[in-house]
């Protein structure tokens, strides 16, 4: 396996970890009559994310965001992969991108301003130019 494949999978792994992390307090305060249910505005009276702690919603913003930006990084892998253009800066990209994934989440659990943006901003810049890299 690359070195990209393996931050990448470590990357999925972080990814069932912000999971958890954002459910377990979701489900301690909206309790299991709202998490289990099929979530309809309209019976919940609004988004679930709009009725939870804020730091809980900001673990659930952090999340969607690395599914976001786990499209691209994916991409970026698995180009560089099958164009066997895996090199020391492209693994070094790989591992920067997880680093910043890393912390991202308490980034933005904790609000740091303007961190979470330039943490956000480093993972991005990883993710291109491992693109730009597997093109030659």
């Amino acid at each position: 396996m690359t070195p990209e494949l393996t931050a990448l999978t470590l990357a999925a792994l972080l990814q069932v970890i912000q999971i958890a992390l954002m459910a377990v307090p979701a489900n301690l305060e909206l309790g299991q009559g709202k998490t289990l249910s099929p979530r309809d505005r309209d019976r919940l009276g609004g988004d679930l994310q709009d009725q939870v702690s804020k730091r809980t919603a900001r673990l659930y913003r952090a999340m969607n965001n690395h599914f976001e930006g786990l499209i691209l990084f994916t991409i970026a892998c698995v180009t560089v992969t099958l164009a066997d253009h895996s090199s020391p800066f492209t693994s070094t990209c790989a591992f920067v991108y997880l680093g910043a994934r890393v912390l991202y989440i308490p980034a933005y659990a904790f609000g740091w301003v303007p961190w979470r943006s330039l943490i956000w901003a480093l993972g991005y810049l990883s993710t291109a130019l491992m693109l730009i890299a597997a093109l030659g």
